[in-house]
């Protein structure tokens, strides 16, 4: 390599001397000199090196690569452009390993070209500086093995096995996030944006794959911030000798020990550190003897393992006098005035001082006082009240170049003296009339203009006619009441009261109680209240200096704690308003206007701060019902001031028990439950009776009565039940409507059918008659029919003697009393089986007689229904119909021996007689 050195340094002013620039760009100039060496404490790679002095001769703009290498692999490549000088210094580079050097052994090389020339030369040499992964070591070996870490930074960390064993753990205490890489004996750690873990530090363990006590080890790292800069640096002094320094130490470094903040301070014109000791605890400071130096320039420095920060103030020493406290503070009082006395400890100094005073209000004045010096100063402050407590204290500052207040002295209370009361009580009535005269009840406060300027107040009242000139009474009382009661007559009175002192009387209160007189009764007006009060207002009128408003907090109560306020000549409106105020409350109001101390009543407003609905519902006390109505009334519910607002009037709600309502004339009202009532509406509220139209008759509802304000109602929930009654009347339409028409309609019926039949009867045809078909009978030629075989349509007998006295109908158509026709009576009717039958048989059978005549022979005797008609018998006995109709046996209906029996009967066979078909068929119809 030497030769190789030396035939380049020949041949290079060769090439120089011939050759032009842009030959010199295939011109090489190889790494000469390299040399690596490692800063542990701040684990970087320092690189030397050098292309020789041609190049340097050259001043060439070079370019150089420059590669790291860590165990198998490279892990930073970098180019580096320079331009050599003549001075053959060799080249320099940095740089910062992210791992501890000692984990690892490092090798560096390098190659270069000129900046023009597109030909690197070859790579230099490795140069490498070992790790302690290739010495003996006696245990694992943590690196970094203590570390304080920056919050916010990475860190890596490796452990170091010992030859021939493995890494087996590699891990933190507390665990967080790592990024691990572990090879048979170097094991890698990496964190990535360290967290301070509100621990004082992070422990790393390393363990290898044996158990033995040389077989792992363990390091610790801090997380911190690096220190703030110092705060409101600031110097200043109090007797021109001690300098004091004061600063903030900002925010917390979470480094404690020997890692915590240290603070120095240094005078740089005098170039000396400076000799105090820091303390902090709210703010650092720092206090030393300055001696005769006037002039500084004080640098505070703040530093720790991560950093450091400094702070500087330059000052004259004369501009920053921050005088101690006043002590000894002392005063002199009268009524409204006081002196302060202090004292002080800046000699020579001349000071400007400031006195606060706390006023019996809670408000501070500050007074300012100049040209004190030596050791005491003093104020006289003015304007005060009498018999009030104050509290001052002093503070005092250079008078020339002022640079700050000193501290407040102790504070000191004290009270003026007593005077005599200012102002007038404020005061007020009410009167009572009694038997022979009235009750005054007085009233009276302290004004905001009134002041009692002392102690032992009392108050003394005085009242006297007003004319007569008699003499007056008073009486006196102790400051613990506000109110007395005094009976005058029913003349005019003038009443004064008057607050006492210690010191003297205040002005007197006047009010005069006009003469007793008849007064009108004056209507209330209901007002409104809001969210802040009460608003009354009232017609001003312009004879009057002044209006009163009174009114009670707690009406309910007695006393009822009468209040009132009073309101200039121009005022017309008052809002008004008090603690004691509640919603649901009825206030009373009355507004006085007074003149010459003379009040007279105008107005009185009555109202609620918020009205609420009412407490009870009315209680209904009588309920009257018809068949479709319900009358209900409630004659007891008040609507006086004992209501929680004014009640505006009422509701009654209806609805039947099985549906939802609609009556006529109603309003729907939707329950929360979804059903539905029938609402009606009173305005007025004192109409306590209401009237429910339009129910039906014989149903169940259900109904409740509410009384409603401006703050509304309760629920309806309470309901009663009633039942409307049957309605009557219906029944009697139903009988006027249906059943008298309808008996109408069958008598017309029966009537007609009636009338019809007897003036328009049906004539039978004869080739319809069944005549015609009964068994024909011949005696010689002729054909003869039997008698047995002619069965009559109606058929009827009269006795021979009885119808020469009757008519055959008159005497058929007489009722049975009048005939005297016997128990034993039957129908002499046989209606035939095609007919229509118009008589209804009479229930109970009787017992009938038959009988024969000349022309039957057969004998046969039944008892049976004689109005049973021939259908019915033919349907139940077919046989018996057959003899029914055979003409052998017929009633017997004009012969009182009726009942006698058929062989009584055989003797009167010639008796009777035979009607004709037709007259028989009329006769029956007649009936």
């Amino acid at each position: 390599m030497m030769n190789h050195f030396m035939v380049l340094a020949v041949l290079l002013p060769l090439r120089t001397c011939y050759t032009t620039y842009s030959q010199q760009e295939s011109i090489v100039f190889p790494v000469t000199y390299l040399n690596i060496s490692k800063d542990l404490a701040l684990q970087r790679l320092l690189v030397e090196w050098d292309v020789g002095k041609s190049a340097h001769d050259a001043e060439l703009a070079m370019s150089f690569e420059i590669q790291v290498h860590r165990t198998d692999e490279t892990v930073w490549t970098e180019f580096h452009n320079i331009t050599l000088d003549k001075s053959g210094k060799p080249l320099h580079w940095i740089w910062n390993s992210d791992l501890p050097l000692e984990c690892m052994s490092h090798s560096v090389r390098i190659r270069s070209k000129a900046e023009s020339s597109k030909i690197w030369s070859q790579w230099s040499v490795w140069e490498t500086v070992l790790g302690l992964d290739t010495s003996n070591n006696s245990r694992p070996r943590i690196f970094p093995n203590e570390k304080v870490v920056e919050e916010g930074s990475d860190i890596s960390l490796c452990c170091i096995g010992r030859k021939g064993q493995i890494i087996k753990e590699f891990f933190l205490d507390p665990a967080v996030h790592v990024f691990s890489h572990t090879n048979s004996q170097v094991g890698l750690l990496t964190v990535k944006n360290v967290a301070h873990l509100k621990r004082p530090h992070i422990t790393v363990y390393c363990q290898e794959s044996c158990s033995e006590k040389q077989c792992y080890d363990y390091a610790v790292f801090f997380v911190g911030k690096p220190p703030d800069t110092p705060n409101d640096f600031s110097c200043q002094t109090q007797d021109m000798r001690i300098v004091t320094c004061t600063w903030s130490q900002g925010g917390d470094t979470y480094l404690y020990g020997r890692n915590s903040p240290k603070y120095t301070l240094s005078e740089e014109i005098s170039q000396k550190t400076v000799p105090c000791a820091v303390s902090c605890s709210e703010q650092c400071s720092c206090s030393w003897d300055i001696g005769q130096q006037r002039i500084c320039n004080i640098t505070v420095t703040v530093e720790n393992p991560l950093g450091k920060k400094t702070a500087t103030d330059v000052f004259d020493l004369t501009h920053r006098i921050y005088p101690t406290a006043p002590f000894h503070l002392a005063e002199d009082c009268r009524d409204t005035e006081v002196t302060l006395y202090w004292q002080h400890r800046n000699k020579g100094i001349e000071l400007f001082c400031q006195t606060e005073l706390v006023q019996p209000d809670g408000k501070v004045k500050l007074h300012n006082v100049s040209g004190t010096h030596l050791h005491s100063g003093s104020i006289t402050l003015g304007g005060l009240q009498p018999y009030s407590e104050y509290t001052a204290r002093v503070r005092c500052g250079a008078a020339k170049h002022f640079w700050r207040w000193s501290e407040w002295s102790e504070a000191r209370t004290f009270r003026t003296n007593e005077a005599t009361p200012s102002g007038k009580l404020d005061i007020w009535r009410e009167i009572t009339p009694v038997l022979g005269g009235r009750t005054v009840t007085l009233f009276w406060k302290q004004a905001p203009s009134f002041r009692a300027n002392g102690g032992n107040i009392s108050y003394e009242v005085t009242w006297e006619k007003v004319k007569d000139g008699s003499k007056p009474e008073s009486i006196s009382f102790s400051s613990v009441y506000n109110s007395t009661r005094i009976s005058i007559d029913n003349h005019s009175y003038r009443i004064s009261i008057k607050a006492k002192n210690n010191v003297n009387y205040s002005l007197p209160s006047v009010l005069i109680i006009p003469r007793a007189t008849g007064t009108e009764e004056l209507k209330e007006e209901q007002v409104n209240g809001t969210d802040d009060g009460i608003f009354i207002s009232w017609e001003p009128r312009h004879t009057y200096d002044s209006y009163i408003i009174d009114w009670c907090n707690f009406p309910m109560l007695q006393p009822c704690d009468l209040q009132w306020k009073i309101f200039g000549p121009n005022t017309s409106s008052a809002l008004i308003n008090s603690a004691a105020f509640v919603p649901g409350v009825r206030y009373n109001f009355h507004i006085y206007g007074s003149v010459a101390n003379r009040a007279s009543l105008l107005e009185k407003k009555t109202g609620y701060l918020r009205e609420l609905p009412p407490l009870l519902d009315p209680i209904v006390e009588k309920v009257e019902l018809t068949f479709n109505t319900v009358t209900v009334s409630w004659d007891s519910y008040p609507t006086n001031e004992s209501q929680s607002g004014f009640v505006r009037g009422y509701h009654v709600y209806v609805s039947p028990i099985q549906e939802d309502c609609s009556l006529k004339g109603s309003k729907k009202h939707v329950l929360p439950d979804g059903s539905v009532l029938c609402k009606y509406t009173i305005k007025n509220p004192e109409e306590k009776r209401y009237t429910v139209k339009h129910l039906l008759s014989n149903t169940k509802y259900k109904l409740v009565v509410k009384a409603y304000t401006g703050g509304g109602e309760t629920p309806a929930v309470n309901f009663i039940y009633v039942d409307t009654p049957f309605n009557s009347n219906v029944l009697y339409l139903l009988v006027l409507l249906v059943i008298v028409p309808s008996l109408v309609a069958a008598m017309c019926g029966w009537k007609m059918k009636w009338v019809k039949e007897c003036c328009c009867p049906v004539i039978p045809s004869p080739n319809k008659s069944k005549v015609l078909s009964f068994k024909e009978f011949k005696i010689s030629s002729e054909e003869v029919l039997k008698t047995s075989d002619c069965i009559p349509d109606m058929l009827a007998v009269d006795n021979k003697a009885e119808a020469q006295k009757l008519h055959p109908w008159s005497q058929l158509s007489s009722t049975p009393t009048e005939d005297k026709i016997s128990s034993h009576n039957s129908s002499w009717i046989y209606p035939h089986e095609n007919e229509e039958r118009d008589f209804a048989p009479t229930p109970t059978p009787q017992t009938h007689t038959w009988f024969e005549n000349f022309a039957y022979s057969s004998h046969l005797a039944v008892e049976s229904d004689p109005y049973q008609i021939p259908e019915t018998l033919e349907a139940s006995m077919p046989e018996l119909s057959v003899v029914l109709y055979q003409p052998h046996y017929y009633f017997d209906i004009f012969n009182d021996d009726a009942a006698s029996t058929p062989r009584e009967t055989a003797g009167r066979k010639t008796s009777l007689r035979y009607i004709s078909q037709t007259d028989v068929h009329c006769l029956g119809q007649g009936l």
